[in-house]
Protein backbone atom coordinates (compact mmCIF):
# COMPACT_ATOMS: atom_id res chain seq x y z
CA UNK A 1 0.00 0.00 0.00
CA UNK A 2 1.36 3.40 -0.92
CA UNK A 3 0.35 6.81 0.40
CA UNK A 4 0.54 10.25 -1.21
CA UNK A 5 3.96 11.72 -1.94
CA UNK A 6 5.59 13.08 1.21
CA UNK A 7 8.89 14.71 2.10
CA UNK A 8 11.44 13.26 4.49
CA UNK A 9 10.33 15.71 7.21
CA UNK A 10 6.75 14.45 6.83
CA UNK A 11 8.04 10.86 6.83
CA UNK A 12 10.03 11.45 10.04
CA UNK A 13 6.88 12.89 11.65
CA UNK A 14 5.01 9.77 10.46
CA UNK A 15 7.69 7.53 12.01
CA UNK A 16 7.36 9.43 15.32
CA UNK A 17 3.63 8.62 15.57
CA UNK A 18 2.35 5.31 16.93
CA UNK A 19 1.87 2.78 14.13
CA UNK A 20 2.65 -0.83 13.42
CA UNK A 21 5.40 -2.02 11.11
CA UNK A 22 8.48 -0.59 9.46
CA UNK A 23 8.56 1.56 6.37
CA UNK A 24 10.79 2.97 3.66
CA UNK A 25 10.35 6.30 1.95
CA UNK A 26 10.91 5.57 -1.74
CA UNK A 27 10.74 8.53 -4.09
CA UNK A 28 8.27 10.22 -1.75
CA UNK A 29 6.01 7.20 -1.22
CA UNK A 30 5.68 5.43 2.12
CA UNK A 31 6.23 1.72 1.47
CA UNK A 32 5.63 -0.81 4.27
CA UNK A 33 7.89 -3.78 4.93
CA UNK A 34 6.21 -7.16 5.18
CA UNK A 35 8.10 -8.93 7.94
CA UNK A 36 7.28 -12.49 6.95
CA UNK A 37 8.92 -15.49 8.54
CA UNK A 38 10.42 -16.40 5.16
CA UNK A 39 12.07 -12.98 4.86
CA UNK A 40 13.31 -13.29 8.44
CA UNK A 41 14.75 -16.73 7.77
CA UNK A 42 16.64 -15.59 4.67
CA UNK A 43 18.06 -12.48 6.34
CA UNK A 44 18.94 -14.54 9.42
CA UNK A 45 20.91 -17.00 7.29
CA UNK A 46 22.80 -14.19 5.55
CA UNK A 47 23.39 -12.27 8.80
CA UNK A 48 24.81 -15.40 10.43
CA UNK A 49 27.30 -15.97 7.63
CA UNK A 50 28.20 -12.26 7.54
CA UNK A 51 28.69 -12.19 11.31
CA UNK A 52 31.06 -15.16 11.24
CA UNK A 53 32.97 -13.62 8.34
CA UNK A 54 33.33 -10.28 10.15
CA UNK A 55 34.58 -12.02 13.28
CA UNK A 56 37.53 -13.30 11.25
CA UNK A 57 37.85 -10.25 8.98
CA UNK A 58 36.80 -7.17 11.00
CA UNK A 59 36.32 -4.87 8.04
CA UNK A 60 33.17 -3.20 9.29
CA UNK A 61 29.66 -3.80 10.57
CA UNK A 62 26.79 -6.02 9.49
CA UNK A 63 23.50 -4.28 10.30
CA UNK A 64 19.91 -5.51 10.38
CA UNK A 65 17.21 -2.96 9.46
CA UNK A 66 19.44 0.11 9.80
CA UNK A 67 18.17 3.45 8.43
CA UNK A 68 19.93 5.44 5.68
CA UNK A 69 18.94 8.85 4.31
CA UNK A 70 21.04 11.20 2.18
CA UNK A 71 20.99 14.79 3.47
CA UNK A 72 20.30 16.25 0.01
CA UNK A 73 17.45 13.85 -0.86
CA UNK A 74 14.22 14.70 0.99
CA UNK A 75 12.21 11.93 -0.74
CA UNK A 76 14.12 8.81 0.24
CA UNK A 77 14.76 7.02 3.54
CA UNK A 78 15.88 3.44 3.14
CA UNK A 79 15.91 0.59 5.66
CA UNK A 80 17.34 -2.49 3.95
CA UNK A 81 16.83 -5.77 5.82
CA UNK A 82 20.60 -6.36 5.90
CA UNK A 83 23.44 -3.98 5.17
CA UNK A 84 27.18 -3.74 5.63
CA UNK A 85 29.33 -0.66 6.13
CA UNK A 86 33.10 -0.42 6.32
CA UNK A 87 34.46 0.65 9.70
CA UNK A 88 36.12 3.72 8.15
CA UNK A 89 32.63 5.28 7.97
CA UNK A 90 33.14 6.20 11.62
CA UNK A 91 31.01 5.52 14.64
CA UNK A 92 27.63 3.84 14.32
CA UNK A 93 24.69 6.26 14.52
CA UNK A 94 22.74 5.97 17.76
CA UNK A 95 19.90 8.24 16.57
CA UNK A 96 18.41 8.91 13.16
CA UNK A 97 19.45 7.63 9.80
CA UNK A 98 23.04 7.35 8.59
CA UNK A 99 23.69 10.21 6.11
CA UNK A 100 25.07 7.87 3.42
CA UNK A 101 24.15 4.63 1.69
CA UNK A 102 25.68 1.34 2.92
CA UNK A 103 28.53 -0.40 1.14
CA UNK A 104 26.50 -3.59 0.65
CA UNK A 105 22.74 -4.18 0.76
CA UNK A 106 20.79 -7.44 0.88
CA UNK A 107 17.08 -7.06 0.13
CA UNK A 108 14.33 -9.65 -0.20
CA UNK A 109 11.57 -9.35 -2.79
CA UNK A 110 8.38 -9.35 -0.76
CA UNK A 111 4.91 -10.50 -1.83
CA UNK A 112 3.48 -8.15 -4.45
CA UNK A 113 6.76 -6.42 -5.33
CA UNK A 114 7.76 -6.53 -8.98
CA UNK A 115 11.17 -7.18 -10.47
CA UNK A 116 11.14 -3.56 -11.71
CA UNK A 117 10.45 -2.29 -8.18
CA UNK A 118 13.42 -4.29 -6.88
CA UNK A 119 15.64 -3.12 -9.74
CA UNK A 120 14.72 0.49 -8.96
CA UNK A 121 15.65 -0.02 -5.30
CA UNK A 122 19.02 -1.48 -6.31
CA UNK A 123 19.65 1.31 -8.84
CA UNK A 124 19.08 3.93 -6.13
CA UNK A 125 21.60 2.31 -3.81
CA UNK A 126 24.20 1.88 -6.56
CA UNK A 127 23.76 5.45 -7.84
CA UNK A 128 24.44 6.75 -4.34
CA UNK A 129 27.58 4.88 -3.37
CA UNK A 130 26.59 1.30 -2.55
CA UNK A 131 29.19 -1.06 -3.99
CA UNK A 132 27.09 -4.25 -4.14
CA UNK A 133 23.42 -5.19 -3.87
CA UNK A 134 22.03 -8.68 -3.36
CA UNK A 135 18.38 -8.92 -4.46
CA UNK A 136 16.84 -12.13 -3.21
CA UNK A 137 13.82 -13.69 -4.92
CA UNK A 138 12.50 -16.46 -2.65
CA UNK A 139 9.70 -17.58 -4.98
CA UNK A 140 12.27 -18.46 -7.66
CA UNK A 141 15.17 -19.28 -5.32
CA UNK A 142 17.38 -16.75 -7.12
CA UNK A 143 19.81 -14.06 -6.05
CA UNK A 144 20.61 -11.15 -8.32
CA UNK A 145 24.00 -9.58 -7.59
CA UNK A 146 24.45 -6.02 -8.80
CA UNK A 147 27.49 -3.75 -8.74
CA UNK A 148 27.99 -0.45 -10.55
CA UNK A 149 29.53 -2.36 -13.46
CA UNK A 150 28.07 -5.87 -13.37
CA UNK A 151 24.89 -7.89 -12.94
CA UNK A 152 24.69 -11.62 -12.24
CA UNK A 153 21.71 -13.87 -11.69
CA UNK A 154 22.56 -16.80 -9.42
CA UNK A 155 20.48 -19.94 -9.20
CA UNK A 156 19.94 -22.26 -6.26
CA UNK A 157 23.05 -24.27 -7.20
CA UNK A 158 25.45 -21.27 -7.30
CA UNK A 159 27.69 -19.70 -4.67
CA UNK A 160 27.04 -16.14 -3.49
CA UNK A 161 30.25 -14.24 -2.77
CA UNK A 162 31.14 -10.89 -1.26
CA UNK A 163 33.12 -9.97 -4.38
CA UNK A 164 35.51 -7.04 -3.95
CA UNK A 165 33.46 -5.73 -1.01
CA UNK A 166 33.88 -8.77 1.26
CA UNK A 167 36.66 -10.89 -0.30
CA UNK A 168 36.47 -14.54 0.67
CA UNK A 169 32.84 -14.46 1.85
CA UNK A 170 30.93 -17.35 0.33
CA UNK A 171 27.57 -18.97 0.91
CA UNK A 172 25.76 -21.56 -1.18
CA UNK A 173 22.52 -20.04 -2.46
CA UNK A 174 20.55 -23.14 -1.47
CA UNK A 175 21.64 -22.56 2.15
CA UNK A 176 19.85 -19.22 2.44
CA UNK A 177 16.46 -20.69 1.49
CA UNK A 178 14.44 -23.10 3.64
CA UNK A 179 13.27 -26.34 2.09
CA UNK A 180 10.03 -26.15 0.10
CA UNK A 181 8.37 -28.47 2.64
CA UNK A 182 8.44 -25.79 5.38
CA UNK A 183 7.26 -22.81 3.31
CA UNK A 184 3.53 -22.23 3.02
Amino acid sequence: MSLVRVSRAEFEAFLATPHEGNYDLIHGEIVPHLHTQLRGYIIGQLAGVLGLYLRDYPLGYGLISADYALPDDPYNWRTPPLSFIFSNRGKLNATGAAPYMPDLVADVCEFGQSDNFMADKAAYYLAHGTKMVWLIYPDRRLVEVLTPIDRQLLTDSAILTGGDVLPGLEIAIHEIFPSDEVVG
